[in-house]
C-alpha cells in the first residue's frame, strides 16, 4: 500500500500543478513535451529483454513477454525467480539495467496521470492504523485528484462498506486485502497488476476475487497477478508466464502450457480384476499398477470401459486425470529454482 500511494502521488503531483497553472483535466488534455503513446492496444504489457542486477546479483536475465489486455494472466515462479523485481520495474520503482518494461508503449514514468492507467497493490496492504478504511482512500483520492466519492464506490465494490468507518488496526487479514485491492482501483484503471491478491482470503472472499477479476478482464482491462496459489491461478487466468531464476521458461495459455508437459492424461481404473482387464487392453494401452488401482495412459476412458464390458469385469472407478498446473510448475522449474 505504502508503494501505491508513492504512485497515487506521482500522478497527482501533474495533475496538482496543471490545475493550479488555470489548465483543466478533460481526459484527453495533456501537458506539453507528454510521450505519446504508439498505436495499438493502450493496455498492453511488454516486457523486452529485461535485465536487472543488484550488487553482482542477476535478478532478472534478458526476460521478454507480453501481457494482453481483455484476459488475466497469472505471472508465476518460485521465491527468488524475479517476479517482484520485474513488476518493480514495470510500475518505475526501479530502474533496469538493460531492456524495458512498457505499458501502452510507454514506460511507467512516462504516463500522464498513470493512476488512472495503472493499480498496483505490490509487497503487502498498509495503512496508518488509527485512520479509518474510508478516510485512507480519501487521501489517495485527493493525492491522485480523484472525486472523494470515488472511495465509496470503491468500498462498496470490495465490500468494505461496512467496515469504512473502522480503524485499519482493527482490520483482519482479509480486509486489509480487500483495502489494498480497493486502492489499486481508486483510478479506475486500465491495467491493473497485483501481488498475492488472495493472502488472507477466505474461500467466500476467493471466489469474490476470483469473479472481480474476471469482471474486470471482460471489460477490457488488463489483469496481471502474480501468486503461488497455483490451483486459484489455474481457474482464474487466461494464460501464464513462468519464470525460474530470471529466465522465461513458459509463457502462453494455460491450456497450452498443460498440453506441452511430457507427461499425458492418465486414467485412474479400480476393479476387483485388474490382470483380466489389463489383459485386454490393446498394445497403445499403458498400464502401471499402484495401491491405488490401474494407472492407464495411452488410451482414453471410453476404450477402458470397452475393454471391461468385453472381460466382464466389474469397474467400480474410473477417473481421468490430466496435469495440472502445479504440475507444470514444477516441470518447469525443478532444478532452476535455486533462490539467488
Amino acid at each position: 500500500m505504502i508503494i501505491l500511494l508513492g504512485l497515487l502521488l506521482a500522478g497527482g503531483a501533474w495533475w496538482f500543478t496543471h490545475r493550479r497553472s488555470g489548465g483543466p483535466a478533460p481526459a484527453g488534455d495533456l501537458p506539453a513535451g507528454t510521450p505519446v503513446p504508439p498505436a495499438g492496444e493502450p493496455g498492453r504489457i511488454v516486457v523486452s529483454a529485461l535485465t536487472k542486477w543488484y550488487a553482482g546479483v542477476t535478478a532478472v536475465d534478458g526476460l521478454s513477454f507480453t501481457v494482453e489486455p481483455g484476459r488475466v494472466t497469472g505471472f508465476l515462479g518460485p521465491n527468488g525467480a524475479g517476479k517482484t523485481t520485474t513488476l518493480r520495474v514495470l510500475l518505475g520503482l526501479a530502474a533496469p539495467t538493460a531492456g524495458t518494461a512498457t505499458i501502452g508503449g510507454l514506460r511507467y514514468r512516462e504516463l500522464a496521470r498513470p493512476v488512472r492507467r495503472v493499480g498496483a497493490v505490490l509487497e503487502g496492504s498498509a495503512a496508518y492504523r488509527g485512520r479509518s478504511g474510508r478516510d485512507h482512500l480519501r487521501i489517495l483520492c485527493r493525492a491522485g485528484g480523484i472525486p472523494l466519492d470515488r472511495a465509496e464506490e470503491v468500498l462498496a465494490l470490495v465490500g468494505l462498506t461496512a467496515a469504512g468507518r473502522r480503524a485499519f488496526r482493527g482490520y483482519s487479514l482479509g480486509m486489509r486485502q480487500r483495502l489494498g485491492i480497493a486502492a489499486a482501483l481508486i483510478g479506475n484503471p486500465e491495467v491493473l497488476v497485483l501481488d498475492e491478491p488472495a493472502n488472507g482470503l477466505d474461500p467466500e472472499g476467493i471466489r469474490w476475487l476470483r469473479d472481480l477479476l474476471r469482471s474486470l478482464a471482460d471489460q477490457g482491462r488488463t489483469v496481471l497477478v502474480s501468486s503461488h496459489q497455483l490451483a486459484e491461478v489455474q481457474a482464474l487466468a487466461d494464460d501464464v508466464v513462468i519464470i525460474a531464476g530470471g529466465r522465461l521458461v513458459a509463457q502462453g495459455t494455460v491450456g497450452s502450457v498443460l498440453d506441452s508437459l511430457a507427461r499425458p492424461d492418465r486414467t485412474l481404473v479400480r476393479t476387483p480384476e485388474p490382470d483380466r482387464l489389463a489383459a485386454e487392453l490393446d498394445g497403445s494401452a499403458v498400464v502401471t499398477a499402484s495401491p491405488d488401482g490401474l494407472y492407464v495412459s495411452g488410451v482414453d476412458a471410453a476404450a477402458i470401459g470397452d475393454a471391461a464390458r468385453r472381460a466382464g469385469v466389474s469397474v467400480h472407478q474410473l477417473t481421468t486425470e490430466r496435469p495440472d498446473l502445479e504440475d507444470a510448475f514444477l516441470a518447469l522449474t525443478t532444478g532452476r529454482a535455486a533462490i539467488r
